[in-house]
């Protein structure tokens, strides 16, 4: 059985789903403030399967990620040390944090755009700009910019790549995905 393939043919599916532009919103907003899954695993398809929505479909992402954003830069604000502190610490993520803070120190709003748009936890960097009380409306606004560049930037590869780039995707996907898991256990040992 190809685990992957099925899964990537689940999430097409899902993609025309009538309320599939509403789970794509709790998604973009859970995963900004504590879900380990990126929006992106649910935008790509969206916009493969339905193109003339791609910008419609990004905005709608990026909208709902800084207002998960905002909640997590609350959750730092005024729960850290009675919440928050305690679960990162039984996690094991305070190096994590201690590495978000030392950026924040050394980079200030930058390391929020940079948290945006590339792949680094996102969360992270929202309840640890909360947690360092960062100003409110630069985090906004960096976090719009980061995460817009970023939605935008898969959904304008997913429209104009098309049925080419998804034949392709969907020729490795099971290369993709078993690479993904297998840097995540051998990450997972390394880091642990």
């Amino acid at each position: 059985m190809k685990l992957f393939t099925y899964l990537y043919d689940l999430s097409l599916k899902w993609s025309q789903h009538r309320h599939a532009e509403k789970y794509l919103a709790g998604l973009s907003c859970a995963e900004s403030t504590f879900f380990p899954i990126p929006p992106d695993v649910m935008l790509a398809p969206m916009v493969l399967s339905q193109t003339d929505k791609a910008w419609r479909f990004a905005f709608v992402t990026t909208v709902a990620s800084v207002i998960g954003g905002i909640f997590g830069y609350f959750l730092g604000y005024f729960a850290f040390e009675s919440f928050v502190d305690p679960l990162i610490n039984e996690w094991g993520y305070s190096d994590k944090l201690l590495l978000a803070e030392s950026w924040f120190s050394d980079y200030g709003v930058w390391v929020v755009f940079l948290a945006g748009f590339s792949p680094i936890p996102y969360k992270v960097f929202t309840i640890s700009a909360g947690a360092l009380a960062m100003a409110f409306f630069p985090f906004v606004l960096a976090s719009a910019v980061g995460r817009g560049l970023r939605f935008f930037l898969v959904s304008a590869f997913m429209k104009y790549g098309g049925p080419p780039m998804e034949a392709k995707l969907k020729d490795y996907i099971e290369f993709i995905g078993w690479s993904l898991v297998i840097i995540g256990v051998v990450a997972y040992f390394i880091l642990r």
